[in-house]
Order: C-alpha cells, then structure tokens, then sequence
C-alpha cells in the first residue's frame, strides 16, 4: 500500500510553489499536438484564442487538493487578476496549517511568501501557470510560433531551443490545454474548463515522472474585488 504524508504540515510546500518546482521533473505522455505544424505570426494566435481570460479585475476563491507519490492534502485560496499580465494567488492548506501567496507579472514570479518553498522562476513554467488558469500568454521575443485552425478549434506551438509549449483550445465547453516538453520529455501537462467570458471554472495540472497532480475548482467570482498598490508589492 502507497503511503502518502499529508500535504498540511509545517514543511510541506504551497500547491502553487510546487506546481512550479514539478515542472523540473520528466515523465512520457503522447504529444499534446503530434502532428505537424507550419509558421503562424503571433498575431494570428491571439485572434484564436479571445476572448483571453478576464477583460477586467476580478478575484477568484478556489479549493484545491494535491497528490503525488508521497503525499496528498488540499485547501483554499483566492486567485486576484488584473489584466493584462498581472495575478497574485494566496493560499492555505486544511485548518490554515500553512498558507502563503505569491505574485507573477507576465512571464515572472515577482515575489513569493515563504520565499524558501518557491523555486528560481522559469518561464516556461510560468507560461504553464497561465495556461491552467486558462490564460494563453504571448510568446517572448525569438521563440517561433507554429499553428493551425480548423473547425473543431485551434493547436499552436511555441519553440525556443529544446522547450516546446504546445496549445490545445476546442469547443462545447470550451477547453484550454497545455503542455511544456524539453527535448521528448514532458514536464508538465495542464487542462482547464473555461466558462463564458473566459473565466476558469476547473483546472488539472499532472506531472507524470512524480504521479503528481493539482485540482483547483473555482467556486466563486467577485468583479468588484478592489485591488490597492500594496497587493502587488508584499504578503503583509
């Protein structure tokens, strides 16, 4: 019988920070988007997948749980959006155990309480972050984009050396799916329902190597969340 250590402990990490830290990890997943792709500008991409996300400040309170090979547990938290590339998640585990926040603009984490539990950021799993939260990212500066649409949706690729970030967006209910590769091996893969608007409504984060996997469900939206200066800038 598999043992697993209960996620809501003092040494445990937050959901998002380790979200972040397993995309480190290598697992075997059939390719998101196997076939192949020609050149698509950018722009093209940005018209397949609006509406992008939410169009103004909103606050989203989510529950999620957490498991992998040693352990499982699950909380709480609150998800604050301001367009266009700006979001900070807080935290907590079952019982307020341990809690935490963290804020990432564009493609960086800005800042992270505890500091310790977080890794150096990564872009590529940053843009995954996005991703599951069914936000698709522009791509930075000499990635190549490759894509296509047809009728039942949108696939497209951003490649920079041996990182590949393969998107999958289709219809009824529209669904956003992501994947990060480096060389044939996955990292991480990401699954999002989107409901009208393109607010989230559940999210699934796997990493294969470790049987890891997020749920996050978005169980209510404030859009007349106020947001002051000081959000972005501290935990406190």
């Amino acid at each position: 019988m598999t043992r697993r250590r209960l996620l809501d402990r003092p040494g445990a990490r937050s959901y998002i920070a380790a979200c972040v830290a397993l995309t480190a990890c290598r697992g075997h997943f059939a390719p998101l988007v196997p076939e192949p792709l020609a050149p698509v500008a950018p722009d093209s991409i940005a018209a397949w997948t609006a509406p992008n996300g939410p169009s103004r400040r909103v606050a989203l309170r989510f529950k999620w749980t957490y498991r992998d090979d040693q352990r499982s547990g699950g909380g709480r938290g609150t998800l604050r959006f301001a367009p266009p590339d700006s979001m900070r998640i807080d935290w907590a585990s079952a019982l307020n155990i341990k809690s935490g926040a963290a804020v990432v603009i564009g493609d960086s984490l800005r800042w992270a309480d505890p500091k310790e539990d977080y890794p150096s950021s990564i872009s590529q799993a940053i843009q995954l972050v996005w991703t599951a939260l069914g936000i698709v990212r522009p791509p930075d500066s000499g990635v190549a984009t490759f894509g296509m649409r047809d009728s039942t949706g949108a696939v497209w690729r951003y490649i920079r050396d041996r990182d590949t970030v393969a998107f999958r967006l289709t219809g009824a209910p529209r669904t956003l799916q992501g994947e990060w590769r480096r060389g044939s091996k996955v990292m991480a893969r990401s699954r999002t329902q989107l409901a009208a608007g393109g607010l989230p409504q559940g999210t699934r984060v796997d990493v294969p190597e470790r049987s890891a996997r997020f749920e996050i469900t978005f169980v209510a939206v404030d859009s007349t969340a106020q947001f002051v200066p000081a959000l972005w800038r501290s935990r406190r």
